[in-house]
């Protein structure tokens, strides 16, 4: 069988935190759905929270400290991201950016990424199209279609007939997370001499 690495990278600042809270959501979802693929799937997660000041020493040293590097290597390495952040002045948090300044633009080339927010209104949920999406497509990851934003109400809601409510739509991003990451293969097995353009991929994955 082989083995995926999904890696959460959570920007929230409380403990405990919706932003964490989804993000491990999206995880199970996403590691659940390879499950089923037979796949065997290692998930981690990565609490910005806990290399902020390292993040900032970074930026004056240029020289990221033995933990960050490996939280970074950890992000680069992956099979699978996903990428959470809480809205801050409606956009991602410092913090959130400040990590992903770190990383080499070309680190995430090709890399199945999805993305998701927390904020206390869902007036904010443009920040995925506006902020968050522009942010990983410079980066050249393939962006998951599909995004999960949660406001504050959000949370034990089960939508109604006319909306999805919060699990069914982290449901769905999930899949549509595995299903990419499960058409890429593992990351490094890909031929060298083959490269897979962006509509194709994107041609890949199946929704439900």
């Amino acid at each position: 069988m082989q083995t995926l690495k999904l890696v959460a990278v959570s920007a929230g600042l409380s403990a405990p935190s919706s932003t964490r809270l989804l993000a491990d959501r999206l995880a199970k979802a996403a590691q659940e759905r390879l499950t089923e693929q037979e796949y065997v799937v290692e998930v981690r997660v990565v609490e910005l929270r806990d290399h902020a000041v390292d993040i900032a020493k970074n930026f004056v040293t240029g020289f990221p400290s033995a933990q960050l590097q490996e939280a970074i290597d950890a992000v680069t390495g992956a099979d699978g991201v996903i990428a959470v952040t809480p809205v801050f002045t409606a956009s991602y948090s410092g913090l959130f950016k400040s990590f992903f300044d770190l990383i080499n633009p070309e680190a995430l080339t090709g890399k199945p990424v999805l993305i998701g927010a927390t904020g206390g209104t869902a007036r904010h949920s443009l920040v995925l199209d506006h902020a968050m999406r522009p942010l990983f497509s410079y980066l050249r990851a393939l962006v998951v279609p599909t995004a999960v934003y949660a406001a504050s109400e959000d949370w034990g809601s089960g939508g109604d007939e006319y909306t999805d409510g919060l699990p069914s739509r982290i449901a769905r991003a999930g899949h549509d997370l595995a299903d990419l990451v499960a058409a890429r293969g593992p990351a490094g097995e890909a031929d060298d001499d083959e490269v897979v353009p962006f509509e194709r991929q994107l041609a890949d994955l199946r929704l439900d």
